[in-house]
């Protein structure tokens, strides 16, 4: 028997874990060396004192009821069962253990076993652990967070690579349509003044001064039409290259209204007639002039190219208050509806034009003047019924 006390003695004694006798009012009663160590105390300085002073607050305070509740009630809230809790070195500091406590009966007297497990490395393993996983969440977000930042900037890289291409397409049309429109355009006034030229030759030998004068008009016919190409490719090249500015002021748009009908009433068809008239009490209205003529000159040039003889090309003005209104009307071959998803579109013609001498370029001058005016530019039209063009400006404040 006392050899296996002595054996039970030594077992305790070289335990790794931390070892604690307790009697029911909660007095030590036994401590191994193990636990001595973890909580820095000498024996002396534990047995026989409450096993309390091992513990933090408020488990130190507690610890009294928890054992007199247990006798009281008989309910196990640690006993058999284990549980973390923390202990109170002697130099204050606290650290977590595993607790396990048993209850033995001997003579008559009850004994609380105490098994204690640091758990201070294990904590600690996990702490870094928790760390190192906060630090990767950490480093996955951010590179996340850049991946997400690469894959936009490609998307929009590939966006304005394609958006080059596609202008880069669009140039090249349209520069197929500037070769195909301007050898067509020039060709065909160059051939008329080349032709009427000679046979101006031919006509002053004889002499026939009406057959001269026919062929003088038509070369003068030509020339102007060279012109108007001309500054029409000329506008387009000033509005390209953003050196188009506004130059607005007050000007009497009645005055400009009645310039512009006599100048145009020259180059109308036979027959063909300009009816000017302007609404409202007030004549004057801030705009560019020079723009607004060129606009409303484009509207005019169209509406007698595209209307037979013996017709009216209605042009009137109207400012009512803050709002000006310009509105050119003819009723001419119209525009098919088809063709007026790309009616301002730079060199485009309606397929119903036939040989009508033109650019394609006039009504995207007019709307770009237009809009570089603060206006608005709205058109009305179907094949074979005419088409109305109209302008609105506010008066700026």
């Amino acid at each position: 028997m006392l050899e296996t006390a002595r054996l039970l003695e030594a077992i305790i004694d070289t335990a790794i874990d931390g070892i604690i006798t307790i009697d029911s009012r909660g007095v030590v009663e036994s401590i191994n060396p193990a636990a001595l160590e973890l909580f820095g105390y000498e024996a002396s300085e534990v047995i026989g004192n409450n096993v309390s002073i091992l513990m933090p607050e408020p488990d130190r305070s507690n610890h009294d009821g928890y054992i007199h509740n247990y006798k009281t009630t008989g309910r196990k809230k640690i006993i058999g069962i284990g549980r973390e809790v923390r202990g109170k070195k002697k130099d204050g500091t606290t650290f977590p253990f595993r607790l396990a406590v048993s209850e033995v009966f001997y003579k008559d007297k009850s004994i609380f076993t105490g098994f204690i497990h640091d758990l201070t490395k294990e904590k600690q393993a996990e702490d870094r652990l928790l760390q190192h996983t906060l630090e990767l969440e950490e480093i996955v977000r951010e590179r996340t967070k850049n991946l997400i930042s690469l894959v936009s900037e490609l998307e929009r890289a590939k966006a304005d690579v394609s958006t080059s291409l596609e202008k880069e397409k669009e140039l090249n049309q349209l520069k197929s349509r500037f070769v195909s429109m301007a050898s067509h355009e020039f060709r065909t006034p160059l051939s008329s003044v080349q032709l009427s030229a000679s046979l101006i030759e031919k006509y002053i030998e004889r002499p026939d001064f009406p057959a001269v004068k026919k062929h003088t008009a038509r070369i003068k016919g030509a020339v102007q039409l060279l012109n108007n190409i001309l500054n029409d490719f000329l506008s387009l090249e000033k509005l390209e290259a953003g050196v188009v500015a506004v130059n607005n002021r007050v000007i009497n748009l009645v005055h400009l209204g009645e310039e512009i009908t006599e100048e145009m009433q020259m180059i109308c068809k036979t027959n063909q007639l300009i009816v000017y008239q302007h609404t409202g009490s007030k004549a004057e209205f801030l705009l560019d002039q020079h723009l607004l003529k060129n606009s409303i000159i484009n509207l005019i040039s169209n509406a007698v190219k595209y209307s037979g003889e013996d017709t009216f090309i209605e042009f009137s003005t109207e400012i009512n208050e803050d709002v000006c209104t310009i509105i050119v009307k003819d009723n001419g071959i119209g525009i098919p509806q088809e063709d007026q998803v790309n009616l301002f579109e730079p060199f485009f013609r309606a397929h119903n034009t036939g040989n009508i001498p033109g650019t394609g370029l006039g009504l995207n001058i007019v709307k770009r003047y237009v809009k570089l005016m603060g206006g608005n530019l709205e058109y009305q039209s179907a094949i074979n019924q005419g088409a109305m063009f109209k302008m609105t400006f506010l008066q700026n404040t």
